[in-house]
């Protein structure tokens, strides 16, 4: 009985966490606790890698504490941080849907936890259970479409005025 008490706070944890972030946005506290017990917690001590760039990418991760280092390969032995994410940012949204490499390395910068949400968690959601599945890819569209608008802007602003 006791490892079902374990199991269920643990749920209930990560649904407590999970009902305010982007991707879930369109599920109901029901469906969250559906997600949640496909998801496990992960813990990084500081300087320790989550991924590094061009790993098999088959998860994405939400911070619940603790600061990750996203950095980019600017040469053979060098990078350089191109963001700090902290609690409630997710990383590597993208790869619930694709298998490509992943785009950067990831360092936790502090005592990280990490809640974790696999690609195979996700594809046995959308065989057995389709609108769970489709409102986790409406939040996923929503998430892309807002990054992208971010990306475009900044982008804008870098820009060289013509003429």
């Amino acid at each position: 009985m006791q490892a079902n008490d374990s199991r269920s706070e643990k749920e209930q944890d990560l649904v407590d966490f999970i009902i305010n972030l982007p991707l879930f946005e369109f599920l109901e506290r029901d469906d969250l606790v559906e997600v949640a017990a496909r998801m496990d917690f992960m813990e990084l001590a500081p300087g320790e890698t989550l991924f590094e760039e061009w790993d098999k990418a088959d998860f994405v991760c939400f911070v619940e504490s603790g600061e990750l280092d996203v950095t980019k390969k600017t040469g053979p032995d060098s990078s350089d941080v191109r963001a700090t994410l902290g609690r409630g940012r997710s990383i590597g949204e993208m790869s619930i849907i694709n298998n490509f490499p992943r785009s950067s390395t990831v360092v936790a910068r502090s005592t990280v936890r990490l809640a974790v949400f696999k690609r195979t968690a996700f594809e046995d959601i959308l065989a057995n259970q389709v609108g769970i599945g489709v409102n986790i890819l409406k939040g996923l569209a929503n998430l892309l479409s807002v990054n992208l608008k971010k990306a475009s802007s900044r982008l804008a602003d870098n820009m060289l005025p013509m003429g």
